[in-house]
């Protein structure tokens, strides 16, 4: 597995299990049914932030991480980062992977912290990895998500120092 800069190109490969993992409702906050273009906007940022891909010895695009700052000016010190595997190489490594190049990417360029603003306490995989890289949970929001099947559960914010 490798991981690089995303391209424009990218999109149409990792589009697909964007939709699919937006549509399943159960780990991100984006309203379902985004259309192409809005989705495109919301998930591949636009400089100075940054977009990487995982890729296997094909090319094919695994998962995906957009990497900014989480606040503008005076909080402007501490980074944001989101994952995104396809669901098909779930279990591989991959989001583990792209976590721990976006904490090497946030401490290279200067940042202070990484905080996650918004981690469902349901999606437990993503919460043990996190833990597991050295993220704590800072609170969690009650009843801050929508959860499709299990009702209204909490959000967590969850922060690592760098």
């Amino acid at each position: 597995m490798d991981i690089r800069e995303a391209t424009a190109n990218d999109w149409p490969a990792i589009r697909p299990f964007f939709r699919r993992i937006v549509a399943a409702g159960d780990t991100f906050t984006f309203p379902p049914g985004l259309g192409r273009e809005e989705a495109r906007g919301l998930w591949m940022p636009a400089a100075p932030d940054r977009m990487v891909v995982a890729v296997d010895g094909d090319g094919t695009v695994l998962g995906t991480a957009p990497m900014n700052r989480n606040q503008l000016g005076n909080g402007s010190h501490i980074a944001n980062a989101g994952y995104m595997v396809d669901p098909a190489d779930s279990g591989r490594g991959v989001g583990r992977a792209l976590c721990e190049h976006t904490i090497e990417w946030a401490r290279a360029a200067g940042f202070r912290a990484m905080r996650f603003n918004a981690v469902v306490e349901t999606n437990e995989s993503a919460v043990r990895l996190y833990r597991r890289l050295g993220f704590e949970v800072l609170g969690t929001v009650p009843e801050g998500f929508r959860h499709p099947a299990k009702g209204y559960v909490g959000l967590h914010v969850m922060y690592r120092a760098l």
